[in-house]
């Protein structure tokens, strides 16, 4: 077994590791970076994130050509669907971004090593793989993600009850798919299926889709959705499953009603938890809370000096965006540099069509923290841009501090949501008032319009509206 020294040793290469090993070794570390995958970028470049946008932006230009064309003036005859071709698609996608990474690795002189990591002491790793070793490192960066959450009445088996990942690479259309909670992942892939010719049932336990996301964006999108042909069974939770050769019979239960819900597929997207078996933290005194994560201090290290954590392995939301922003400043920290993250400014998005997207404070939450507040919104069906290309399902809506006009939250639901929320997350970073926003030139005609005119209502003088 041979052995190797390194100042940094990261375990695992998702958004989060991957990105501190490339910050740490520009700050002159020599890095480890230990993946057990042979593909670099974890969850979210093979089988999350990057995947599944590219099957989303497949299926809308399905829908676009089969639907929407026609509006234009353009009549498309002899429209076929090739799965195959669209999956391989998304694989190239995939080895094209994780090949990026691979050649980033070398370009730093990171050490790239593959196998499965587990601690020995503080400062010592050993590596079980085709060729085991031990790895000898001043500190330690744990960013092994996260997995889905499987559900004990409904396990996963890959073939009828699926998750993310099995839903990722289905070769047939199922006739029916019954998806087991609205969140970000399964409106997403439940919108991509439906799409593609599924009749699609989403099944979820509390009283709207998209839990935690401002209430009138989630209403929105609901029903948005509906009109897309997706069924919506709310306040239902799942009691039973009974999977068989050619399917799944589920029982779904709201109160003391009771249902029967048969599907080809299910896929089961009721969250993810922290990746966290198997490390062998114990051996170095560190423990989890109830949801499996590690406890971290303000610079992401853990109660074990020279241990560090970032990503869905520590609490916050899961979002490889915020995992990436985690690994830069905990390497920074390691570096002696005042790396940090303003969690008020992370954003968060959906990627369904109409896309949502929030960053910063919902009003009732603003309120509840204590401040006076006040709102602006701005229609889609009211820009011009929108009107142009046909999008106009959707706002943007504004929260502000009615005292000094900062802006604490901006909340869309439109067209191109993902890409206009960025404008908002600035603003949050450098504490924006609506008055900087409002009297900010934005060019015309375009979607970002509609932040100006929501910044514009904050202070009732909205002009388009």
């Amino acid at each position: 077994m041979s052995s190797s020294e390194y100042d940094l040793a990261v375990i695992g290469a998702g958004p989060g590791g991957y990105v501190a090993a490339i910050r740490a070794a520009q700050l002159g570390m020599r890095v480890a970076c230990i993946e057990r995958d042979k593909s670099l970028g974890g969850t979210c470049l093979n089988v999350g994130c990057i995947p599944s946008k590219a099957l989303l932006d497949s299926s809308e230009r399905f829908v676009e050509a089969s639907q929407h064309l026609a509006d234009h003036g353009i009549l498309v005859t002899g429209l076929e669907l090739k799965l195959d071709q669209m999956m391989k698609r998304k694989r190239r996608v995939v080895q094209t971004l994780t090949k990026g990474i691979d050649s980033l690795f070398r370009k730093h002189g990171i050490e790239r090593i593959v196998g499965e990591a587990s601690f020995t002491s503080p400062r010592e790793l050993a590596v079980a793989g085709d060729t085991p070793r031990v790895v000898h490192t001043g500190l330690v960066l744990i960013a092994t993600g996260s997995r889905a959450i499987e559900l004990p009445q409904c396990p996963f088996d890959g073939e009828r009850v699926l998750s993310s990942t099995e839903a990722l690479e289905l070769a047939e259309v199922p006739n029916r798919l019954v998806v087991v909670g609205a969140g970000a992942i399964g409106l997403e892939l439940g919108s991509v299926w439906r799409r593609l010719g599924s009749e699609v049932i989403v099944v979820e336990i509390q009283p709207e889709v998209l839990p935690g996301m401002d209430g009138e964006v989630a209403v929105g999108l609901r029903k948005a959705l509906e009109k897309q042909g997706i069924q919506f069974r709310l306040r239902c939770g799942l009691a039973e499953a009974v999977t068989s050769a050619s399917g799944v019979e589920l029982v779904i239960e709201s109160g003391e009603k009771r249902d029967t819900l048969s599907a080809d597929r299910v896929l089961v997207a009721v969250g993810r938890r922290a990746n966290t078996l198997g490390l062998g933290i114990e051996a170095i005194g560190l423990s989890v809370d109830d949801r499996g994560r590690i406890p971290v201090d303000e610079h992401y290290q853990t109660t074990v000096p020279g241990v560090f954590a970032v990503g869905d392995v520590i609490a916050g939301p899961m979002l490889a965006h915020k995992a990436e922003e985690e690994g830069v400043a905990a390497a920074e920290r390691m570096a002696g540099l005042a790396g940090h993250v303003n969690y008020k400014a992370i954003p968060n998005v959906v990627y369904t069509w109409p896309e949502a997207a929030s960053v910063g404070y919902r009003a009732e939450n603003a309120a509840q923290a204590g401040f006076s507040v006040r709102c602006g919104s701005f229609p889609f069906r009211a820009n011009g841009r929108a009107r142009c290309t046909g999008d106009i399902d959707g706002f943007v809506k504004m929260v502000a501090d009615a005292a000094t006009d900062t802006i604490l939250g901006v909340h869309i639901l439109g067209p191109h949501a993902s890409e206009l929320i960025a404008e908002a997350a600035v603003a949050l970073e450098f504490s924006a008032s609506a008055e900087d926003i409002a009297r900010s030139v934005h060019a015309h005609p375009t979607l970002a319009e509609a932040m100006k005119e929501a910044a514009l209502a904050v202070g009732e003088r909205g002009i388009h509206f």
